[in-house]
């Protein structure tokens, strides 16, 4: 029975995909999906009027803006391995949601379109990442329409993300002209094949760099200049260390294209001989092994009314050390009482079948009844452990909401909390101000949309909302804080968060440096973690 467990920790993978909007992140996780075998045919993304939507978009509201709202869970089984993918929104305005799912991962693939190089959202997922240490492995997308030279994209890796970069592979024409890659790994030449398989599993032409038949087919011109490239890559370039992959400080490059399928299989294929199983975590109790039978896990998402015809709640759960069975009693820690774990559920999207048991890696679902809070550690005997907090980031925008009809006070208030609970918004209240003013902060403005679109079809609430001008929010640390007492400059006031956390919201940065001068002891933070 051991032997199964261990077996079954050590054939996991979790992984989050990161990246900035329209990079291709929903499209590689489909084709990722296709080659597990977990689907049969992918669905056309490439207009945001496609009737097909890709099967990580499950949210209405995602399905008319055709955009990534809400971090899915997909699991598919592919060459012995099982594999989780934690796929996040591509909207930087919901970025705080991949900042959570980030936490829940082991490693991160980045993907970059060929053309755009690192945008301002990949800066900022990759600095979660950094944050962490975790394994970062890069996809430049797209390669099949005109890009930046490949030499150009790997400095801007290195000097906009500071971190190293190895390429896997080697783009044979960037400039529209596209006709494959150079495996360096493997020595050899695989040529790329236009046609219609960006539905299906592809295959390529390969062979040794040196057979003359690659000259006919890549044109004595391109090939020639691969050959040098190659010498290049090989004198100049960074040598491979595994060891500083997994450090988070060396990343592995594959380039490909997600919509026609090529270098998906070969980048799949290296992440998974790079990557380690599930690996320990810190704790109050230090790190706990993942191959430990005690039974742990964190909540690291909350997500209310996946299925509007139930009106349900669900806590996704990462699965941290320990066999989880259906069923099972687990010690909710900050609670203090154990809960009985009763329809554990996985997911494709959407779809979701009951599991029996788990393994650590996985991702769970559990029904919430409003008992769990994100960043909660569940685990099976009394050792009260607890994993680090998840942060909470700074909001960049903030308005005043209310409900339209007062009558409907009870059911906005509701909504607020549980939309909040998820993660979704931030909410605040002023001091000695009447309970009536709330006010709400979000890291982008689509959030607000989102919110009134949710409380509108899901609370049956209409709000009206009044812009605020501030633009940065800093957590107050300071002994025997005094609301009374706290000197402010005349574009901030004060605030405190959910936990009764004291904040300050500021106008400008030039505030923060004053805020900090005239109080003394006092230390302003863009991040809060929730214990």
């Amino acid at each position: 029975m051991q032997e199964q467990f261990l077996q079954q920790v050590r054939r996991r993978r979790t992984f989050a995909i990161i990246s900035h909007p329209d990079a291709g992140k929903t499209t590689l996780t489909e084709k990722l999906l296709l080659y597990g075998g977990a689907i049969r045919l992918a669905g056309s993304v490439k207009s945001r009027r496609a009737q097909k939507h890709a099967v990580s978009d499950w949210m209405e509201i995602e399905k008319q803006r055709g955009i990534s709202v809400t971090s899915s869970v997909l699991q598919f089984d592919y060459d012995g391995y099982c594999i989780n993918i934690l796929d996040t929104p591509g909207h930087q305005d919901f970025s705080e949601d991949t900042y959570r799912t980030l936490m829940a991962a082991d490693s991160a693939v980045m993907v970059i379109d060929c053309a755009k190089g690192v945008e301002a959202q990949t800066k900022k997922l990759f600095e979660v990442c950094k944050m962490r240490g975790i394994p970062i492995f890069t996809f430049v997308n797209k390669l099949d329409r005109a890009g930046k030279d490949p030499f150009e994209l790997m400095e801007e890796i290195e000097s906009v993300l500071g971190i190293q970069s190895y390429p896997m592979n080697w783009p044979i024409g960037t400039d529209g002209n596209f006709k494959g890659v150079y495996n360096r790994t493997k020595s050899q030449i695989e040529v790329f094949n236009e046609g219609k398989h960006g539905q299906t599993v592809v295959e390529s032409v390969v062979g040794d760099v040196t057979d003359e038949v690659f000259k006919d087919l890549l044109g004595q011109g391109l090939h020639q200049q691969l050959m040098e490239e190659i010498e290049l890559l090989d004198v100049a370039g960074d040598n491979f260390d595994l060891n500083k992959v997994l450090k988070g400080e060396l990343t592995p490059v594959f380039f490909g294209s997600a919509m026609t399928n090529f270098g998906v299989r070969p980048f799949l294929e290296g992440f998974l001989e790079m990557t380690t199983p599930p690996v320990a975590r810190i704790s109050n109790q230090g790190e706990i092994d993942p191959e430990t039978d005690n039974f742990t896990g964190f909540v690291f998402k909350i997500q209310a009314n996946m299925n509007p015809a139930h009106r349900d709640r669900i806590a996704f759960i990462r699965i941290c050390s320990g066999r989880f069975q259906k069923g099972m009693t687990v010690n909710h820690v900050r609670a203090k009482k154990p809960i009985k774990l009763a329809q554990p559920q996985q997911f494709l999207a959407q779809d979701r079948v009951v599991v029996e048991e788990a393994y650590p890696g996985d991702i769970i679902g559990v029904h919430d009844p409003g008992i769990f809070n994100i960043g909660d550690t569940l685990c099976q005997s009394n050792t009260k452990v607890e994993y680090e907090g998840i942060p909470v980031f700074a909001p960049e925008h903030f308005a005043r909401v209310y409900a339209k009809d007062s009558m409907k006070r009870k059911q906005f208030v509701k909504g607020i909390e549980q939309i909040s609970e998820e993660g979704a918004i931030q909410v605040f209240k002023r001091p000695h101000v009447g309970v009536e003013e709330l006010l709400i902060g979000v890291v982008g403005v689509l959030q607000f949309e989102v919110l009134e679109y949710r409380l509108e079809k899901e609370y049956g609430v209409e709000i009206k909302m009044q812009s605020l001008p501030y633009r940065f929010i800093r957590w107050i640390q300071q002994e025997n804080f005094d609301y009374d007492r706290f000197s402010l400059t005349m574009d901030s006031v004060l605030a405190e968060d959910r936990e009764g956390k004291p904040v300050v919201l500021l106008e400008n940065e030039w505030s923060i440096q004053k805020v900090e001068e005239r109080n003394k002891g006092v230390v302003l933070k863009s991040i809060s973690t929730k214990n």
